[in-house]
């Protein structure tokens, strides 16, 4: 297995250089960040960990110079809101948050608050931000999603798999931001492997059973995933449907794969709050969240179950091992 990449790169300015050393907290001032987010804190404690960790390497100490001020929707997409709402009224310094669905309940909390967005997707197209470079309210932070273009390469790892490859299902969901970009981007790369692709539409958590339904029906040798708050909080029903329809799922973030699916490609989303740390300890020295450059991801991860490329009966190439980052067993 190979060892992790660098997963992050300055859009624009020296402004973001990231510190060669950490860097004390003399202020005497214990910092409130707030969080609001939409899926369960024991699901959350991994990534807010790894921006505790980039935290402490940049000098600050929990407890006695910063506190967490953490509220969840558990689950339901209804009750962001309230919860961006709540931290607006603890008054907290800064707002972090990841999924777009939380930068939307966070942006309508507030407009003072400095908000940290860990991988927004599309964010200018979202109307989050109005450029990547000059963010120009009170919203930054990262990316998600580089280019839609990681939906072609995913066909390209599904081929490498399955030669034989012709039909491909591709899962979105049409409410969410840019994903007809993610679908146009599909089509593109399935043209140039001569596949077709049969788009499959959800758009709420009960419309799986019915989408993995109709993929069997047309007969779909592989399904690829756009990731967003809805299929991420079905990635387990998701991995499930693997299993009873024997088909292989790939989509472009790791979550989905330590669920049960066989492939991703994407950025590595705990790397990503470790970075959010960089931005929270810029606003909080004074800088100016719309003049801080958005960062998106240059590159990417490959991770693979081998365990479930087994149950499918898929042979994984050696070449395309030694490309991989992480392998499940």
């Amino acid at each position: 297995m190979m060892g992790r990449r660098v997963f992050l790169t300055v859009v624009t300015g020296s402004i973001l250089a990231a510190p060669l050393a950490a860097e004390a907290q003399q202020t005497g001032k214990v910092h409130h960040i707030g969080h609001v987010s939409l899926t369960s804190p024991e699901e959350m404690a991994p990534y807010l960990q790894a921006f505790e960790e980039g935290f402490r390497e940049l000098g600050y100490l929990k407890g006695r110079d910063f506190i967490i001020e953490s509220r969840s929707a558990n689950g339901n997409p209804e009750l962001v809101s309230a919860a961006a709402a709540e931290l607006v009224r603890l008054n907290v310094d800064v707002i972090l948050t990841g999924v777009n669905q939380g930068i939307v309940a966070a942006r309508q909390a507030t407009t003072t608050i400095p908000i940290v967005m860990v991988y927004g997707i599309d964010p200018v197209g979202a109307g989050f931000i109005k450029s990547l470079a000059h963010p120009g309210g009170n919203i930054t932070g990262g990316t998600f999603e580089a280019s839609p273009l990681i939906y072609g390469k995913m066909l390209e790892y599904l081929k490498q798999i399955k030669p034989k490859l012709t039909r491909v299902a591709l899962l979105w969901n049409p409410a969410a931001t840019a994903a007809r970009a993610y679908l146009e981007a599909t089509k593109d790369g399935a043209r140039q492997l001569d596949l077709q692709v049969q788009s499959v539409e959800v758009r709420k958590l009960k419309d799986f059973d019915g989408g993995f339904a109709a993929i069997s029906r047309r007969r779909a040798e592989a399904v690829m995933v756009v990731a967003d708050p809805v299929t991420l909080l079905a990635r387990t029903q998701i991995a499930q449907s693997t299993a009873r329809y024997a088909v292989p799922v790939v989509a472009s973030r790791r979550e989905f794969v330590e669920a049960g699916a066989l492939l991703s490609y994407g950025p590595h989303p705990v790397e990503r709050w470790r970075r959010a740390a960089f931005y929270v300890d810029k606003l909080l020295k004074g800088a100016n969240a719309a003049e801080l450059p958005v960062e998106q991801p240059s590159t990417f991860e490959l991770v693979i179950n081998l365990k479930v490329a087994k149950s499918l009966g898929l042979a994984i190439p050696q070449l395309l091992l030694l490309q991989t980052d992480q392998v499940i067993q």
